[in-house]
C-alpha cells in the first residue's frame, strides 16, 4: 500500500510514487539543456558526416548524388590514401610507446628527487604549454639544411672527427647531411620526434599523479618479502599499481597521435610532405574537406577517424572493467 504524505495542512495528499515521478521530471528538466547541447554539438555532426560520406556533396552545390560506398572504396584502393594510412600508423606506432615510456621514466626520476623537483616538472612540461604552431616554426628554422642549428652542429662535430681521422674528407662533410624536411625518408621521423618532444611531458604529469596513489606500505611489504632492488620494487609494486594510469595515458596518447595536424600544416601547407610521406588522416580531412571542398570524401575519412577513436575507447573500457589495477 502506498504511503500518503502531506506537506501542509491544506495540501492534497501525495503518494511516494507520485513524488518519485515528480523527481524524475525535475531531473529530466535540469539535464535537458546539457543533453540538447550534446546532441547539437556532438551527435548531430557525426550523423551528418556519416550521411555525407555516402554522397559526392560539395559546399555551394545545390544538389548531390548518392554514390553508396564509393568514397570508402577509394580510401582502400588508391595509393594516396594508402600513404595516408602508412603515415598515420607510422606516427602512432612510433610516438605512443616512446612518449609513454619517456613520460613514465621522467615521472619516476622526478618522484625520486628531493630537491629541484618543481623545476624539472616545469622544464619537461614547457613543450606541452607552448603553442605547437609557434614551436613548429622554430623547429623549421633549426632543421634548415644550410643555416639550421642541427645541421651546423652536426657539421662542426663531423668536421672535428674527420679532421682527426680522415683530414682529406672533412671538406665535403656538410654536403652529406640530409634535408630533413625535404626528403621523404626523414620527414615522417622528424614529425615523430617533434610529437614525442611535445607529448611526453603531458604523460609525465599523468604518471606523477598516478604515483601519488601508490601507498608506501606496499613498498615496505614488498621489501619484507625480498624485493630489495629498485627494479624489483618497480616490477612488483609500482608497475601493477599504475595499471589504470597506464591504460588512460596510452588511450589519450593514441587519440592525440591520431590528431596530429599543426606541425604538418606549418611545415608543408600545400601537400602533406615530400611525396605524401607525412599525409596523415587529419591533414587529409583538412585538404579534402576544406582546401578542395570535397565534402563527401572528407566525411568518409572523418568517419574512419572516429571509428579508430571509438575502437581505442572500447579497448580502454574493456581493460578498466577487467580491473587492470590488480
Amino acid at each position: 500500500m502506498a504511503v500518503v504524505e502531506t506537506s501542509s495542512p491544506g495540501a492534497a495528499p501525495k503518494t511516494s510514487l507520485g513524488r518519485a515521478a515528480e523527481e524524475r521530471r525535475t531531473a529530466w528538466f535540469l539535464t535537458a539543456p546539457a543533453l540538447l547541447l550534446m546532441v547539437v554539438i556532438l551527435l548531430a555532426p557525426v550523423v551528418i558526416a556519416g550521411v555525407l560520406s555516402f554522397t559526392n556533396y560539395s559546399l555551394g552545390n545545390t544538389g548531390f548524388d548518392w554514390i553508396g560506398t564509393r568514397n570508402y572504396e577509394r580510401l582502400f584502393t588508391r595509393s594516396t590514401y594508402e600513404k595516408m594510412f602508412v603515415a598515420t600508423l607510422t606516427y602512432v606506432v612510433t610516438v605512443v610507446p616512446i612518449s609513454v615510456g619517456l613520460g613514465l621514466g621522467a615521472a619516476l626520476l622526478i618522484n625520486s628527487l628531493g630537491r629541484f623537483r618543481e623545476l624539472y616538472k616545469t622544464i619537461y612540461f614547457l613543450p606541452v604549454m607552448a603553442t605547437l604552431l609557434a614551436m613548429a616554426i622554430a623547429w623549421e628554422f633549426m632543421l634548415h639544411p644550410s643555416i639550421g642549428m642541427i645541421n651546423r652542429t652536426l657539421e662542426m662535430g663531423c668536421g672535428t672527427v674527420l679532421e682527426t681521422v680522415w683530414p682529406f674528407m672533412a671538406n665535403g662533410c656538410a654536403e652529406r647531411f640530409p634535408v630533413w624536411l625535404g626528403d621523404k625518408r626523414y620527414a615522417i621521423w622528424v614529425i615523430c620526434f617533434i610529437g614525442i618532444w611535445q607529448g611526453f611531458g603531458f604523460n609525465m604529469v599523468l604518471y606523477l599523479a598516478g604515483l601519488t596513489s601508490v601507498h608506501r606500505e606496499l613498498y615496505h611489504a614488498a621489501e619484507m618479502d625480498g624485493a630489495k632492488s629498485g627494479w624489483d620494487r618497480f616490477r612488483l609494486v609500482t608497475w601493477p599499481a599504475l595499471g589504470p594510469t597506464t591504460v588512460f595515458v596510452v588511450t589519450i596518447t593514441c587519440i592525440r597521435a591520431f590528431q596530429v595536424f599543426d606541425t604538418i600544416e606549418a611545415f608543408w601547407p600545400q601537400g602533406g610532405g615530400p611525396n605524401k610521406s607525412t599525409y596523415v588522416m587529419m591533414f587529409a580531412i583538412f585538404e579534402k574537406g576544406v582546401q578542395q571542398n570535397l565534402i563527401g570524401i572528407g566525411s568518409a575519412i572523418t568517419m574512419l577517424f572516429l571509428a579508430f577513436v571509438m575502437f581505442l575507447t572500447l579497448i580502454q573500457r574493456w581493460l578498466v572493467e577487467r580491473k587492470v589495477h590488480y
